[in-house]
Parts: structure tokens; C-alpha cells; sequence
């Protein structure tokens, strides 16, 4: 019975759904993803008790109120969601946010948290980074710049990762041209695992108490185990004093997916 109840609702929400998605215009995501000057907003919750007690009727309608906070900000920003759930034992959803401008990430935020589906979430972090043009790749080798280039293999990378690092205060005293050799044995540690992970940085020095979040995304966890323990051996890596704690591992989920998934 509470299956076909839970398949109804469901229904009811994909016919409802499509028709609230012409409501407004969506930001720009491919320029939202891939310019420099972009914030991105990493947010991770947890369910409060209450969320377990509630019946999957009461649990459709909350996560209806997530599809209308959604909708109604989608017009300024790019919103993702990953699955946490049962690959952390301190946290059930992440959200990573792309806006042009902060306010607008905060403003989703808010809306978010006084919505009937937010009511059930409790804060578990949240981390803050900017999109800029790579500082050292202009001066790389250009076999090495066509080599970053490589188009990653196609199909679904259902993993995400997102790591928060801070560098020591040695690192930031180096100058450009000893930090920018140090980049380059970086970056080539990272070239065989270019085709089967993807990666993005975010600087965070001064809007967060991290200096960079490094997102990564791949349907082989087993490469970008290998890709790490391979920056572990640069020398660039003996400047890092935080690299992870913590480290955060989803899995990639439509927001129908992910309504799908707790409503049961």
C-alpha cells in the first residue's frame, strides 16, 4: 500500500514538475561551470529526526517545497545535488552551488531552510570558493597543455569528491617561478587520470578558512585512489597542511532522483 501511495504521489510530481520548469528562464550552467569569476558553494546537510517519523505522503509534499525553492532561484543560479547517504556517517545531501554573485547563492540558501523540506535539514558545513584562469598551466610545455586538453572518456561519472586544502605559509612565500615548476610535476602526476577523472579548483583565501577546494568527478574510484596517492609523492604536496578533513564522497543525483530515493 505505501509503495503504490509513494508511486502516485510520484505521478502527480513528474506531471506537476515539467510545467513548473517553464516558469522562468534557467541560468546559463555550461557558463555558469566553465568561466572564471564564478563562486562556488559547497553545503552539506544532514536529516534532523523528525524527517524519519514522517509518512511518505508527508515526505512527497516536503520535497515538493525543495522543487519550488529550486525553481524559483534557478533563474541566477546552477544547483547540484549529491546523494551522501550511506557513504557518510555524518551527512545525507550536498548541494554545490554556482552563482555569479554570492548573494544569490545565500538567498537560495535561505529560502532553502525556511521551506517545509528545509525545516528537516540541519547544517552539517559549508565551504566557499571562486572560478579564476589557471595561474601556472599558461607557462606549461604546450604538449602538456594539449594533454590537459584530452576529452574525458564519455558516459556517466556517477562518483563525486570534494576535497578542502590549505597550504602552509612556506608555499605562499616561494616565488612564482619555484611554485610554478612544483605545478608542473603536479599536473603531470595528474595526466594519466585526466581521461577518467575530472577535475575543477576553487580559491577560497579569504572567503573561507581554506585556500582551495579541489571537486573531482569519476565512474572509477580506483583511478582517482591512484591519482592521489600520486600527488602525495610530489614535492608540491609537502607544502599542504589541510587536505581533506573532510573529505566528501556522493553520488551525482537528479533532483527527481533524489526524490525518488527519500521519499521512501
Amino acid at each position: 500500500m505505501t509503495r503504490l501511495l509513494v508511486t502516485g504521489l510520484m505521478l502527480m510530481w513528474f506531471m506537476v514538475g515539467p510545467w513548473v520548469s517553464h516558469i522562468q528562464a534557467a541560468a546559463d550552467r555550461e557558463k555558469l561551470l566553465t568561466e572564471p569569476g564564478v563562486y562556488g558553494t559547497f553545503t552539506v546537510f544532514a536529516f534532523n529526526e523528525e524527517w524519519a517519523k514522517q509518512d511518505p505522503a508527508t515526505r512527497i509534499v516536503r520535497l515538493t517545497s525543495l522543487k519550488g525553492v529550486v525553481e524559483q532561484h534557478r533563474e541566477h543560479v546552477v544547483i547540484d545535488l549529491y546523494l551522501l547517504r550511506g557513504l557518510s556517517d555524518q551527512a545525507d545531501l550536498l548541494f554545490r552551488i554556482h552563482a555569479k554573485e554570492l548573494r544569490e547563492t545565500q538567498e537560495f540558501l535561505l529560502d532553502l531552510k525556511s521551506s517545509q523540506f528545509g525545516k528537516h535539514l540541519k547544517m552539517v558545513g559549508v565551504m566557499h570558493g571562486l572560478t579564476k584562469k589557471p595561474n601556472y598551466v599558461p607557462g606549461f610545455p604546450a604538449q602538456m597543455k594539449d594533454d590537459l586538453n584530452t576529452i574525458s572518456e564519455p558516459g556517466q561519472k556517477p562518483y563525486a569528491i570534494v576535497i578542502p586544502i590549505r597550504k602552509s605559509a612556506e608555499w605562499w612565500g616561494l616565488d612564482q617561478e619555484k611554485r610554478a615548476a612544483m605545478m608542473q610535476e603536479h599536473t603531470a602526476a595528474t595526466l594519466p587520470y585526466v581521461k577518467t577523472v575530472k577535475r575543477k579548483l576553487y580559491h577560497s583565501s579569504g572567503l573561507d578558512d581554506l585556500d582551495f577546494i579541489a571537486y573531482f568527478e569519476t565512474s572509477k574510484l580506483e583511478d582517482f585512489h591512484s591519482l592521489v596517492l600520486s600527488l602525495e609523492k610530489v614535492q608540491e604536496f609537502r607544502y599542504t597542511r589541510r587536505f581533506g578533513h573532510p573529505t566528501i564522497l556522493g553520488t551525482m543525483k537528479s533532483l527527481d532522483e533524489v526524490v525518488e530515493l527519500l521519499a521512501q
